[in-house]
């Protein structure tokens, strides 16, 4: 879906006292097609949340070395993921490295797990989860881990003050990003 059709869809969900107020934007170049572009929610025209950070890469391989170097974080490997680098390896990798192997897969994996909850998220990713968020109903996207799933229906106009009022608790355990949204759907009633 278009970006412009997918802005519409979404702007046609938000609650009517964040008109004028909460707008997503975002931005592409057409002669790079190889740059992602940035992509942002912004509120009383200030970019609240952005997702595409220049550093992203870069934090995401600090944390990658962090949870390697640390003797403290263990890793559990099974045998299904040992099994998956000796298909993909052809098994012509010896034993020892075959679990040295799965175990770097699984720590990038945590690494790209943690940056995702940090909210560090790029163009194509906002794409993703708003055409998820549209397909998939509103207390899926309310109980769900996603940060942007969150924040999404919290702006939605289908979720009433009634609902809001009831999710005080909820709202607690929730990333920060979550809760400012929380607030600024708060402050409209």
């Amino acid at each position: 879906m278009a970006w412009s059709k997918l802005k519409q869809l979404l702007e046609s969900f938000l609650c009517p006292a964040l008109y004028g107020r909460f707008e997503y934007r975002a931005t592409s170049y057409r002669y790079l097609p190889d740059k992602a572009g940035l992509c942002y929610i912004a509120v009383d025209k200030k970019n609240v949340l952005n997702m595409n950070d220049i550093t992203t890469l870069i934090r995401w391989y600090h944390t990658e070395l962090e949870i390697k170097n640390d003797p403290d974080i263990q890793i559990p490997i099974n045998n299904e993921e040992i099994e998956a680098v000796r298909k993909d390896t052809k098994g012509i990798v010896p034993e020892d490295r075959l679990k040295v192997i799965a175990r770097n897969r699984k720590i990038s994996e945590y690494a790209k797990e943690i940056l995702s909850v940090q909210s560090a998220l790029s163009k194509s990713n906002f794409v993703v989860v708003a055409n998820k968020f549209l397909s998939i109903s509103i207390e899926e996207s309310l109980e769900s881990n996603d940060i942007l799933l969150n924040i999404l229906a919290l702006v939605d106009r289908r979720v009433g003050k009634k609902r809001i009022l009831n999710m005080t608790e909820k709202m607690k355990l929730k990333h920060p990003i979550v809760q400012y949204f929380y607030e600024l759907r708060l402050s409209t009633f």
